[in-house]
């Protein structure tokens, strides 16, 4: 057993804004939780199957497929990750069929476009039902335990963020009574728990930053958890003191002494490498003063923080690996 940031958190709900890896984190973070013998869940609910070629497999149905098995410890073999892609018809179809069996009324409903008709003027039913299956999915038991011992949403942008899990207050104006509001009831139970943590995935750059500080005022507002700030793609560090950084972001770089290292290591230069590096150098300066400085906001927030690795190569199972092990040294997982 190991301690983490989220112990005892079972439902992780990843977000960040587009363009930040959002689906990437989440699918690590799953591989990250299933290590040492554990089983987890994988949903996606935004319909791009986006974890389907994360994982490099084909399109995933709405039923629980294994994609991937996780690393194993010292002490415990690998885990299992299992994964699907929700949808709000498939997830009422089988709302209809546990809760009333009527799963045959539901797909005559399909078939006459009722269930589009009413997501589409009703925003929040189409909600609730994606939320659901991640709460059903929390819930469910199996011989005396949890079917998963954890379960990753990758759940929409920031942006959306706040509407899509405060279930209970976009259903309200439609059924403040009966089985609808009761379902949604029983999810907003399950996402408002301590079992349930908000994790946000951001670059280094402001308008993520900005976006994840709003996401984690928003969500503490709505009396949600929020939970780690995982930072994605950070380079190397430059290898620079404070002073030489504040040097050369301010554009104070001895061209002729690079000219002089370029020759010494046997490299012929006209001056223009030299220049061009001298570039090169200020303008990954000013990048790393820059990423200093949203470090600051960020911490400002005081969620546990999470420096992801740059895949220079792009993303494949190896990558993924790579991204889960950083999640589990630092703690996430």
């Amino acid at each position: 057993m190991r301690d983490t940031d989220w112990e005892g958190v079972r439902l992780h709900v990843v977000t960040g804004k587009g363009g930040t890896g959002k689906t990437t984190i989440a699918a690590a973070l799953a591989l990250a939780l299933a290590s040492g013998g554990k089983r987890v869940l994988l949903i996606e609910v935004e319909g791009r199957q986006g974890i389907a070629q994360v994982f490099d497999c084909p399109p995933l149905p709405y039923g629980e497929r294994k994609v991937a098995v996780a690393p194993g410890t010292a002490t415990r073999p690998g885990g299992e990750v299992y994964a699907l892609a929700a949808d709000p018809e498939a997830a009422l179809l089988e709302y209809l069929e546990m809760f009333y069996n009527l799963r045959h009324a539901g797909t005559a409903l399909t078939k006459l476009g009722v269930v589009d008709f009413a997501t589409t003027i009703a925003p929040g039913v189409r909600d609730v039902l994606l939320t659901g299956k991640a709460a059903e999915a929390t819930r469910r038991r199996a011989a005396g335990g949890h079917t998963y011992d954890a379960v990753v949403m990758d759940a929409p942008p920031t942006g959306r963020i706040g509407r899509f899990l405060n279930v209970t207050a976009e259903v309200s104006g439609l059924a403040r009574v009966g089985p609808i509001r009761g379902h949604a009831d029983t999810v907003q139970k399950v996402i408002s728990s301590p079992g349930t943590a908000v994790h946000f995935v951001t670059l280094l750059e402001e308008m993520p930053v900005q976006e994840t500080l709003d996401g984690i005022t928003e969500i503490t507002g709505l009396g949600l958890q929020a939970g780690g700030i995982m930072i994605n793609m950070v380079h190397p560090p430059l290898a620079l003191s404070a002073d030489q950084l504040r040097a050369t972001a301010g554009g104070s770089v001895d061209t002729a002494e690079l000219a002089v290292s370029l020759k010494a290591a046997g490299l012929d230069d006209d001056g223009r490498l030299a220049t061009d590096l001298a570039a090169e150098l200020v303008e990954q300066a000013r990048a790393i003063t820059s990423q200093r400085a949203q470090r600051r906001r960020l911490a400002a927030a005081g969620q546990p923080r999470y420096d992801l690795p740059m895949i220079a190569d792009g993303i494949d199972l190896a990558g993924l690996y790579r991204i889960a092990a950083a999640l589990r040294d630092q703690g996430a997982a």
